[in-house]
């Protein structure tokens, strides 16, 4: 025996839909624009282009345009580590109160140095202290020297930094090798004027 089927509903083909009708707060305007994109009724989401807007200037700054640069002039830094270098020296010598301090310029004369300085000490124990402190101003201002002679005996202290060389040297050495005589051979210059400056 077999069981009665229900019977199925049979599908919609004619006849007026039933319209789909949307709550109130839907129906009273279009979506407005939520950030940079836009929602029309009309047509597809499109994007705003994002535009910078000026920094605004906090109280006492000024927002004008950068200036072009000028044409620096490049300093010579040469001249300035030189300039520097002297400046150690003389700073070095004074501190450590040597006597009868000379400068003596080479240039022209010799390729191995600018300027020769000599200056005398006490004693060894002045002259080496002396040249110690010429050494270490020199480290502390980033000028190291190339080399030191003659710090064990301390009779004649040979201080090398390049562009200037430091004689520290007790009072009868210094008269009996007579650098500033053999360095001003033919100078118009009175070795026996003090150091100026």
């Amino acid at each position: 025996m077999s069981t009665p089927k229900k019977p199925t509903r049979p599908a919609r083909t004619s006849g007026p839909a039933k319209a789909f009708k949307k709550p109130a707060a839907a129906r009273k305007a279009p979506a407005k624009a939520v950030g940079p994109r836009t929602a029309t009724s009309a047509g597809p989401r499109t994007t705003k282009p994002v535009v910078a807007k000026p920094r605004a200037a906090k109280a006492g700054q000024d927002l004008a345009l950068p200036k072009a640069p000028r044409n620096r002039v490049k300093p010579n830094v040469e001249a300035d580590v030189a300039e520097r270098l002297h400046r150690v020296v003389k700073n070095a010598l004074d501190d450590l109160k040597a006597k009868d301090v000379r400068e003596i310029d080479v240039r022209g004369k010799t390729s191995i140095t600018d300027l020769i300085v000599i200056a005398s000490g006490t004693s060894t124990r002045h002259v080496k202290s002396i040249a110690d402190e010429v050494v270490r101003a020199a480290k502390l201002a980033g000028l190291p020297p190339l080399g030191v002679e003659g710090q064990r005996e301390a009779e004649w202290v040979l201080v090398d930094l390049g562009d200037i060389i430091v004689h520290v040297m007790l009072p009868r050495t210094r008269e009996f090798y007579g650098l500033e005589r053999l360095w001003t051979v033919g100078d118009d210059v009175d070795t026996d004027a003090p150091l100026a400056g």
